[in-house]
């Protein structure tokens, strides 16, 4: 009889120690499981939140966009001078070459104090809170070129004198080069036209064929 409840007692005994290891090897097992998806987070985290996006998205584009010429001014004693000096090579972005395409489209056969002064008016206009706030908006806002046609600017010979004095006009009108006749005007006109607004705005300037207004 006591062999039996010795052997009963052993039973229990292993079967005890059975559990235990069994609830032992559980929790190792869990705690690697939770080591392994505490790695896992970290890793995630690092390739979900790299550092070079909030680089990215602390970058002052425009302005950088916007950068057109990065030399000295070149030294004139007249418009004619300093856009002749110009350089002609070089890539323009977006923003600049639709102020060259003003300058080009509406003004090409103009004096360049009349091309500089095109080319100020969309500059002021794009300082202004009354119009877009960029070069392209402004160039291409709803009935205000005529050039623009369906949203597009019509194809620029750009292996033309005019374009490149217009590239010249644009870069000289954006860096503040040389002072325009223009000053703070937002609006022009052809001569050949009276539009009814001009009545009620400030006369700055007539330059050949454009009257230009505050």
């Amino acid at each position: 009889m006591r062999k039996s409840i010795f052997g009963l007692a052993a039973g229990a005994a292993a079967t005890i120690a059975t559990f235990a290891g069994a609830e032992e090897t559980g929790a190792q097992a869990a705690q690697a499981a939770a080591e392994e998806t505490t790695a896992e987070e970290a890793v995630l985290t690092e390739e979900v939140v790299p550092v070079f996006v909030s680089e990215e998205v602390v970058q002052e584009l425009p302005e950088e966009a916007a950068t057109e010429f990065s030399g000295n001014v070149p030294e004139a004693n007249s418009l004619r001078e300093l856009v002749a000096a110009m350089p002609a090579a070089g890539e323009l972005s977006d923003e600049m070459r639709c102020l060259a395409g003003a300058v080009y489209f509406e003004s090409r056969g103009e004096p360049l104090h009349g091309q500089l002064a095109v080319a100020q008016v969309v500059i002021n206009r794009a300082e202004s809170s009354r119009f877009p706030s960029s070069y392209c908006g402004v160039v291409y806002q709803r009935a205000q070129f005529s050039f623009v046609r369906g949203g597009t600017m019509p194809r620029i010979q750009t292996g033309t004198a005019a374009w490149t004095r217009a590239k010249a006009i644009a870069r000289i009108a954006h860096q503040g080069m040389w002072d325009s006749e223009a000053e703070d005007s937002l609006y022009f006109h052809a001569t050949y036209v009276k539009p009814s607004w001009a009545s009620k705005k400030t006369r700055r300037a007539a330059i050949k064929t454009h009257i230009f207004y505050r």
